[in-house]
């Protein structure tokens, strides 16, 4: 079954990555991911001020504003989305992933399968 891990960081550094790991730890979990067979896709997002937020009202008028900003410090940073048997196989990779690290968290979702 395949499950998106969102990773929420709480503290940004000044280039805009999660505080509480290095490039090295998130380079270690991608091999690790890989390695063990249950990687299917990941990004790391850019930096939050580069975001857009689109609405579309009743009428279908559009608004485009920058955004979004949130009020709280947590921010949305990238993803995994991997492939394991179930959940309490995506939670233990969510724990290793360094995104859970101090005041970072990982939501783990399950992909939806239309087709089954």
């Amino acid at each position: 079954m395949k499950y998106m891990l969102l990773i929420n960081a709480g503290a940004v550094d000044a280039e805009g990555g999660a505080a509480e790991c290095t490039v090295e730890d998130w380079m270690a979990y991608d091999k690790e991911v890989k390695d063990a067979g249950v990687f299917v896709s990941g990004e790391s997002l850019a930096d939050l001020v580069t975001a857009t937020a689109v609405r579309v009202a009743e009428d279908g008028g559009r608004t485009v504003t920058d955004g979004p900003f949130a009020e709280t410090r947590e921010v949305l940073g990238g993803f995994y989305v991997i492939d394991v048997p179930d959940l309490d196989v995506a939670l233990d990779w969510a724990a290793r992933c360094p995104g859970a690290r101090g005041s970072g968290s990982i939501v783990v979702r399950p992909i939806a399968d239309f087709g089954a």
